[in-house]
């Protein structure tokens, strides 16, 4: 027989659907968020004024003095980097609040409208237990009945309603909950930035003070360093080139990706070139031993986050200036890719990684810095073909007694160099 629930049971039904209204807590979280974004533009402008400061001063002639302007600057830059840093710290803490107060909502949104719909099926199962002609009998009006027929329609539009209303919530809920997973990635990201950070800038101070220390804040103590250090890299620079000179090696191009746009990445997020592949002006001036230039200089401040062009195997990394009188890479570190390539990243602060690691492009594999032999902050980044690259001692084959001869880098013969741009 046919049943239907009364009046009453199905207005206490519909009343039993309620969407959960959201908190004022989000509009302050926002508001604090917004507040940090502001903090953050604020210190950018500093860094791109701090940024000039230090491109004027490096076109100048380098004496003590704009040495120690440079470092002074770069530490100024690393405070407002670190103040960003920890800036996009507390606004994604505040933006992963948020997601969970959202997603907490949404939860007991969806547990409401369940145990609300779980209600509804409850009442209906017990109205049905009425007969249709105890309920006629009840009712004392066949127009009542209709009336309660009618009610029941709309009761079944309601859940019907509900249930496509719990569905969008499930869907928004996933969403929120995917982009709180992407916030927690950042936030760690950030953090790593951050102590990279802090440790450049100790070394930035460290810098100052070895600096001080070895010239007794004399002018004519530090050109006398600067002197040293570029014939130390003269016969750094004769005897790697000899030694390449003498390697044999025939470039295999099918063992190479063809040259074009795209296959490395860039290492760092920004690119100013000071030094390009080959033979360039500076080159032909009487630097690199004549031999041209074995890959491409870019800007980098000290503490500059440096990263894999490309996915790949750690195959060394070392620090020359742990020799002493060795002024060449500093600290190193070569990854080889699986497309037939390498690529070098030298004169790093720091790096993160050790020979054997694997890497993911764009993972940090260190910091820019000032390290070996460099006129100022840079990031040196070379390119190979692969077999044509290995890590060894610069005395192992030349046999001349240099201060780098224990010193271990990449050696490769001249023809496998290539241009990092055929890639970039």
């Amino acid at each position: 027989m046919s049943r239907i629930p009364s009046v009453l049971c199905i207005v206490c039904i519909l009343g039993l659907l309620p969407l959960v209204a959201t908190g004022q807590s989000a509009d302050e979280l926002r508001e604090q968020i917004s507040s940090h974004a502001a903090e953050i533009d604020k210190l950018n402008a500093e860094i791109e004024q701090y940024e000039r400061q230090l491109t004027d001063i490096g076109s100048k002639k380098q004496t003590l003095q704009s040495t120690l302007n440079t470092l002074d600057l770069q530490r100024k830059q690393l405070n407002a980097k670190i103040s960003v840093t920890k800036n996009s710290i507390e606004s994604l803490l505040l933006q992963i609040q948020t997601l969970d107060g959202s997603i907490s909502d949404k939860q007991v949104t969806i547990e409401k409208d369940n145990q609300a719909i779980a209600a509804a099926i409850n009442r209906l199962r017990e109205a049905d237990e009425i007969t249709l002609a105890e309920h006629i009998l009840g009712s004392g009006s066949i127009s009542r009945i209709w009336d309660e027929v009618e009610t029941v329609k709309r009761f079944q539009d309601a859940v019907s309603e509900h249930i496509v209303e719990v569905t969008a919530i499930k869907e928004e809920l996933t969403v929120d909950r995917d982009a709180s997973v992407k916030k927690q990635k950042e936030l760690e990201g950030e953090r790593q930035k951050l102590v990279g950070q802090q440790t450049s800038l100790e070394i930035n101070r460290r810098e100052q003070a070895a600096l001080l220390t070895q010239t007794k804040n004399q002018e004519s103590s530090y050109q006398k360093l600067l002197a040293d250090k570029q014939a130390a890299r003269q016969v750094f620079e004769q005897t790697l080139n000899e030694l390449e000179s003498r390697l044999e090696y025939t470039l295999d191009p099918s063992r190479l990706p063809p040259a074009g746009k795209g296959i490395l990445r860039w290492p760092l997020d920004a690119v100013k070139i000071t030094q390009y592949f080959g033979n360039t002006e500076f080159a032909k001036s009487g630097a690199y031993s004549g031999k041209g230039h074995n890959g491409v200089d870019f800007r980098a401040a000290i503490g500059t986050p440096v990263k894999a062009a490309l996915s790949g195997t750690v195959e060394g990394s070392g620090n020359t200036d742990s020799i002493r009188g060795c002024y060449s890479y500093g600290r190193w570190v070569l990854v080889k890719h699986s497309n037939g390539l390498s690529s070098l990243y030298a004169h790093l602060s720091q790096s993160n990684v050790s020979r054997g690691d694997e890497v993911k492009t764009g993972q940090i594999l260190g910091y820019s810095g000032n390290t070996g032999y460099s006129t100022g902050p840079h990031l040196h980044f070379s390119v190979y073909a692969s077999n044509g690259v290995r890590v060894m001692k610069l005395g192992e084959s030349t046999g001349r007694v240099t201060p780098c001869a224990n010193a271990e880098i990449p050696v490769s013969p001249l023809g496998a160099y290539l241009n990092p741009l055929d890639y970039l």
